[in-house]
């Protein structure tokens, strides 16, 4: 499974990115709020940092103002993804800009025929948003089990991005289901590693290690 981190905060990324677990980044208008500064300027920050796709969103509606702004995005680096909202003029958008070579996110996804349309469409990814479904008391690992049947059985090359995961078990139930990839907030991310037991071996282990007096360097 590749990790994308869910953020605009440049600070975040570069830590996650030094230690080697991001795949790329996913941003979204109300990320880029948050961190306060132009979008041109945050994402081509971001881009010249991580290697990987950097999900940059669309703010028109319709199919003409969509490929305007996707032009102007598409400039800012050669490893921005278009991120078009899943409508008939974002999947129109999707078609257009998949057969111009652009990488493009197809989000707000919330059922698995719009998956399947997304897939028809040329998406480079898809985004099930799985929190959001399960604050509506949906279990949102139900929709990834569907659009990874539906494009296992078609060979659809889209990949799913496993999208809004609020917790470290949506990370690993995605992953046993076959999301190919999982956006996840920073905090989210880092907390993968934790578990109380590798806490407790650690200090058993350096309580003994400072007993024998001994410097490895």
């Amino acid at each position: 499974m590749k990790f994308f981190v869910d953020t605009a905060d440049v600070n975040e990324i570069r830590e996650l990115n030094d230690i080697g677990l991001l795949d790329g980044v996913t941003t979204n208008p109300s990320l880029i709020m948050k961190a306060g500064r132009p979008y041109a300027e945050v994402t081509k920050e971001i881009c010249d940092m991580v290697e990987g796709p950097v999900s940059a969103e669309v703010t028109a509606t319709d199919f003409d103002g969509m490929m305007r702004e996707a032009e102007v995005l598409g400039k800012i680096a050669d490893n921005v993804c278009i991120k078009l909202p899943l409508t008939l003029d974002g999947l129109k958008a999707c078609r257009a800009l998949t057969q111009g070579g652009r990488q493009v996110n197809v989000t707000l996804c919330f059922s698995a025929n719009q998956a399947l349309l997304a897939a028809k469409a040329g998406a480079t990814f898809i985004s099930p948003f799985i929190g959001r479904l399960d604050d509506m008391a949906i279990d949102g690992m139900e929709l990834i089990e569907e659009i990874r049947t539906i494009y296992d059985n078609y060979g659809f090359e889209t990949e799913i991005l496993a999208a809004s995961i609020r917790t470290v078990n949506h990370v690993k139930q995605a992953a046993m289901i076959g999301a190919d990839v999982a956006t996840v907030p920073p905090a989210t991310l880092k907390a993968l590693v934790k578990h109380p037991l590798t806490d407790k071996g650690l200090a058993a282990f350096l309580a003994d290690w400072e007993k024998t007096g001994q410097t490895i360097a």
